[in-house]
Formats: structure tokens, C-alpha cells, sequence
């Protein structure tokens, strides 16, 4: 018998002064048996990061070939095909041709380093990917912010980022390794 999804529930407030968004998401997140609390938790973070109405959670591990957050506009074409942790450099260059830009969330230190390293090259040739990199000290202390029922505020002012949930307070900058174009 297969494990089922573990269902969290977020009440997201996107606070994003760098494109004038400002909203309560109501976010339902399945988390795949295999999936650790930390992909879970940069997963939201790059749904704070590029907020909207019309982004989606994807069908995550347990779909391949498939976005872990999408964003569709009314004719179902991807605008938006974001991946978190270090997906295969083919699956993005596919992603690329799909949809009209790409964002690729590394996390885990050396391993995400390791990976741009090896990946770098081949993605400079695609011009609707960007690749951004959540340090390795925040993708570690945003674990502990997981909770079946979490309420979470994001402010994002100069691509500097506030997360504040449970009295504590994550302030970071995610590094762009590479931008569209």
C-alpha cells in the first residue's frame, strides 16, 4: 500500500514592495511521503517569491516531467514553470521550451553549488531560465517554521526577504546565479 500525502495548510501574507503585490494566499500543500520538510518549506518560499492568484502548486514528486509551481494564464499556456532543488538540466531545458520563463529554487549548500557548477554552461543558453540560489542557513532554519497549520507573513523590499512566523524572523537575500536574457 502506497504512504499518502501529508496535507499542511498556509495562510501566506505576501507583503512584495519590489512588485506592488500585496495579498493573503490561502496555500493547501501536499507534501510527498519522500519530500523533507525543508523542500516543503523552500517550495512556499518560491511561492512568497514570485506570489500571484494564478500560481499553483504543481503534482511534485510524485509527477516527473511536472513544475513544482505553475502559473497558466486563461488560454492554460505556462507563463510561469518553477522547480525547487536541483532538477535535471534536460527537464529544465524542456521546461524552457514550454512555458515563457523558468525559475529554477537550488537549495543544500555544497550540492546546489556542485550542481550550478556542472549545469551552469548549459543553461546560459537558455534565455527565459533564471536559476536562484536560498542559502544554505535559511533553507535550514525555514524547517523549523513547518507546521500542519502555519501562518506565515513575507515582506520583500530591494530582493531582500522577510519571513516571520512562530516569533521568529528569517531575513535574507536568495542569490541570483543567473538571470533571463
Amino acid at each position: 500500500m502506497a504512504l499518502k500525502s501529508t496535507i499542511f495548510k498556509a495562510e501566506l501574507q505576501v507583503s512584495d514592495l519590489d512588485r506592488n503585490h500585496f495579498a493573503t494566499h490561502a496555500l493547501t500543500i501536499a507534501r510527498h511521503p519522500s519530500e523533507t520538510d525543508e523542500r516543503m518549506m523552500v517550495r512556499v518560499l518560491a511561492f512568497a517569491l514570485n506570489a500571484d492568484d494564478a500560481l499553483e502548486f504543481g503534482r511534485g514528486l510524485s509527477s516527473e516531467g511536472e513544475a513544482d509551481l505553475v502559473k497558466k494564464d486563461l488560454t492554460g499556456a505556462i507563463e510561469l514553470w518553477i522547480d525547487v532543488g536541483l532538477p535535471d538540466e534536460r527537464e529544465v531545458r524542456k521546461a524552457a521550451g514550454r512555458s515563457r520563463e523558468v525559475k529554477v529554487y537550488l537549495y543544500g549548500g555544497r550540492s546546489a553549488a556542485q550542481w550550478w557548477g556542472q549545469n551552469e554552461a548549459a543553461l546560459a543558453r537558455l534565455r527565459n531560465v533564471s536559476v536562484i540560489e536560498i542559502p544554505a542557513s535559511v533553507s535550514g532554519a525555514i524547517t523549523s517554521l513547518a507546521e500542519r497549520n502555519m501562518r506565515i507573513d513575507c515582506t520583500i523590499q530591494d530582493s531582500q526577504m522577510w519571513l516571520a512566523a512562530n516569533d521568529e524572523t528569517l531575513h535574507f537575500q536568495p542569490v541570483v546565479l543567473k538571470a533571463p536574457g
